[in-house]
Order: C-alpha cells, then structure tokens, then sequence
C-alpha cells in the first residue's frame, strides 16, 4: 500500500510524495521540483505566519507595549535553531514586504497629481515613499530602539548572508535580498562616524576586549599570548571602533605598526612562520617582549605608520564602510601623538592573485591547444629564456612549467628561482592590481577598498609574505597602498566617479609591460 503527502513549495504549488509503510521520509531531504530549496513543513511555516501576525497586527497603545512586541519578536527569532530561522526568514520578508497594489496605486496617484498642482504633487509623492517602505523595516526601526536590538539585526543579517547561497528558489532570494538591504539601510545609518567610538587597545585594556581582538584577526592570524602582547605592545597600535549598542563589541580592528619607514614584508613587522629563506629585515624598533616588557618608544625613530590589518568582525555589517572611518581616525590620533610622523601607507595581502594567475594561465594553455593566440601575452619572449634556465627539457611549454612551479611550493626554498621568477609575477602582478577590473573599479577586493579611500597603489612587495597563506594567495607577494593625505579625497574621487587607479611610477612601468 502507498500513501500519499503533500508538502507546500516556494511557489505555493504542492509536491506529493508516494512513500511506503515503515519508511520514514524527513522534510530536509525532499526538495522543491523547481529549485532545490528544503521544503519546511507545512506546520512550521503556519505556525510562524501565525506567530508574526500576532506580532503585526497587535496594537501599540505605549511604548512600553512597542517595546514588549519587539522584544517578544526577537525572543522568539534567537529561540529558533538555523533551519527554523529560515523558514522564519522568508515568511517574513514574503508576507510582509512591501505592498505591490499599494505602490501601483500612489504612482498612479502621482501622476494624476500633475494637474492639481504642486501641493497635491508633493502630497502624493509622499504616499508613494511611505508604500515603498516595507512593514518589517518599521518593525527593524522600533527593534534598534531596545536594549541589545542593534546586536540583533545584525546577527539576523549575518543569518541572511550565510543562507542566501544555499537558496535556489529565484523567488525567495529576491525576497531575503530585499530583506537584508533594508536591514543594512538602516545599520549604515546607525553605524555613521558619528556614533562609534575609536578605542586603543593594550596589554592592560579589558581582558574580554583583548581576547576578541585575538579572536577576531583574519589577516595574520594571532599565534599566542607572546604574539599578541607584541600587536599590542610598544612601536605598536592596534585601534578598534566600538558602538554604544555593541560596547563590549569590537566592530573592526586596525593593527597599525610605527616604523622608520614604510615596510616591505610582514616578517618585520610580527613573527610569523615562513617558508624558504627569508630575509628577516627590520624596519621598525621592536615591540616589548617578555624580554623587554619595560621598553619605551623613541619618537625619533618613528615616522612612518604601516596598516599591517583591518579586519571587519561582524558579517552582518558586510558592505557597510566602516574600515575607511577608522583609518581617518587612527591617522587623527597618531599625528597628535607623533607629530613627527608623515608617512602613512598600508602592507596588504593580495588575496586572489594566485588564483587569478592559475585561471590566466588556463586560458593560455587552452588557446594554444587551439593554435590560438593571447593578447597580451601570458609571458614575453625574455621571461621565457629566463624560465628555460630552471627546467629540463629546454622546449618545454613554459607556462605549463610556470603552472607546475606556483602549484608546487619549493621553488620558494631555491634562489635561483626565486629570482628567475620575480619579474614575470610582479609585472602580473602588477596587471592584476593596475588593469583588470570587474565593473569598472579594481577586480582585487582589498585594492578596491584603500582606492575607494584615496590612497595610491604605490609598491609591490616581493616575497613580502612568505608564510603558507602568502604563498596560497600571492605567490608571497605584499603590496603597500600608501595614503598622501593632501590627495587622498582627489584621489578617492578620480576612482569612485572616473573609474581611475592612482598609482606610483614604479606600478605603472611594471603594468606598461603587460599592454
């Protein structure tokens, strides 16, 4: 015998699954025949629109009663385990978006507004804003009004981004999408310069606060307690910006290094381990220690100040700027703690490079099995005399070795190679920063931030990292994004509005050899 059920799809048709007697059949593993999003029961999705009806049409008589509805609204939300805040999710953002015959309805108002004149015309403008804001915005309003509901909407957010990608229902994303952009409209504006705090953080600041800087650090990892004493030691800031609704919270850290001059690679800057024989330069005096706890800083020797990391430590405030805040700021306190200091630049990773490079090198080896040629192309006629050096047999195809070189990590331990291959990957390097883009603005993610905020694409750095993670990202490559702050709002302008990379002499030579 067979019996039949029935489960509700995104599209409001229903699925109907024969199943036998002794067969246990679980909502997860049943997919939408027209995108393979799970199916929730039908159950939990009535049971949650009936709990935000309750929710919505409950009336506001007080404060008091505004605030319990919104504080019922999140016990509720952080109750639910992360399948059930899905389904959550997106009855919200269906039933309770913007009203579609609503906002038909004042355009159409709009436009027969023309003929009564401007008082109407504005009346009816007004009508047709208040129809694009959607219900759950007004309920987001009122949640960061409560004690801990700023916090709240940017976990949800967070809870948003990370299930996007699993959805494939065509209808739901653009929902959930709608959703997190209002959430994210109103943390940009809760999130202004004008309501974070700058804080600098040191050995003796509170131990949770010390604790989460470690925690949170996703450039260069933090090894132990010795090498976070040195980030936060002497010849070293490391600053945060926290919110009065999140003051326990660090939203983004800046690790910031007072050097002599504007550093080459990481290794002089924190220990790190690394692969190959790297020169461990210093370029700036050395942070206390167990050794040297009591060591003071000499002003004379600092006039450069190097942005090591920044490290934004909420998913749920992606795409809301608050990096570019907290460089202006950490350059306001420094230049009133050293007068002296002039310099000021980044030493940033270059993540996707390799990636990048191993998808062009691809696409070489592709043509060419076309006899098909590349322009520009991969490697010039002088790099590949070079690379023949390093290989046996001497005719063969040298972006294939190259590939088989950058895949394979002890060329970094040999320094003849190292030196064969430095040219060929700084000018593509070079390429990969200086000319390809992805709409118009630089393709690299932390490129596109430091240009976003004027500074000037100013040196690339050979074996700059060569720890594991250097050598996985950039074949160990660092570059300095350095911030004249004379020309950093001309500079920011050029590449915001004329899609325009400012870059050294030296980067643009390196580039001119890719065209």
């Amino acid at each position: 015998m067979f019996y039949v059920v029935y489960f509700r799809c995104c599209d409001e048709s229903y699925l109907h699954l024969k199943y036998m007697p002794g067969i246990t059949i679980t909502v997860p593993q049943c997919r939408t025949m027209n995108g393979g999003s799970d199916l929730p029961s039908v159950q939990d999705a009535e049971s949650t629109a009936h709990f935000l009806e309750s929710v919505f049409s409950s009336p506001e008589i007080s404060v008091l009663s505004s605030e319990a509805k919104c504080q019922r609204f999140v016990k509720h939300y952080n109750d639910l385990n992360p399948e059930e805040k899905l389904t959550f999710l997106k009855v919200l953002s269906k039933q309770y978006g913007v009203h579609q015959d609503s906002v038909v309805l004042a355009a159409q108002g709009v436009t027969m507004a023309k003929e009564r004149g401007e008082a109407a015309l504005l009346k009816s403008e007004e009508r047709l804003r208040n129809s694009l804001v959607p219900r759950f915005q007004q309920l987001f309003q009122k949640i960061g009004r409560i004690e801990g509901g700023v916090k709240f909407l940017v976990n949800m957010r967070a809870d948003i981004l990370t299930k996007a990608p699993t959805i494939h229902c065509e209808k739901e994303l653009a929902r959930l999408r709608v959703l997190q952009n209002s959430i994210r409209e109103l943390l940009t504006f809760w999130f202004s310069v004008g309501f974070l705090k700058l804080q600098r953080i040191t050995w003796e600041s509170s131990c949770d606060m010390v604790q989460k800087v470690s925690d949170y650090e996703a450039v260069h990892p933090i090894r132990n307690w010795a090498d976070l004493k040195r980030r936060v030691g002497t010849y070293r800031r490391c600053f945060v910006f926290t919110h009065k609704s999140m003051p326990k919270e660090p939203v983004v850290v800046l690790h910031t290094a007072l050097t002599q001059d504007i550093s080459k690679s990481i290794h002089s800057i924190i220990s790190t381990p690394s692969l190959g024989q790297v020169k461990q330069a210093v370029d700036s005096p050395p942070a206390a220690d167990t050794e040297a706890e009591t060591l003071t800083e000499d002003q004379s020797k600092i006039s450069a100040a190097v942005f090591y990391s920044i490290t934004s430590t909420q998913k749920g405030l992606q795409s809301v700027d608050l990096g570019n805040y907290l460089i202006k700021k950490a350059v306001e306190e420094l230049q009133t703690e050293f007068p002296g200091i002039h310099k000021f630049s980044s030493l940033s990773p270059i993540p996707g490079f390799k990636d990048w490079l191993i998808t062009e090198i691809n696409k070489s080896l592709k043509a060419a099995s076309l006899s098909e040629s590349v322009e520009p192309p991969l490697l010039y006629q002088s790099e590949i005399q070079k690379l023949r050096e390093i290989v046996e047999p001497e005719n063969a195809n040298m972006v294939t070795v190259l590939k088989g070189v950058l895949q394979n990590h002890t060329w970094v331990s040999n320094e003849h190679v190292c030196q064969v291959l430095q040219g060929p990957l700084t000018r593509l390097c070079a390429r990969y920063l200086y000319t390809e883009k992805r709409r118009g603005y630089a393709l690299n993610p932390v490129a596109n931030f430091h240009l976003s905020n004027g500074a000037v694409l100013w040196r690339i750095n050979w074996l700059g990292d060569m720890s594991m993670r250097g050598i996985n990202q950039s074949c160990g490559m660092m570059v300095n994004y350095r911030y004249f702050l004379e020309s950093t709002e001309e500079n920011s302008r050029k590449y915001l509005e004329l899609r325009e990379i400012t870059a050294s002499e030296e980067v643009k030579e390196w580039a001119k050899l890719t065209l």
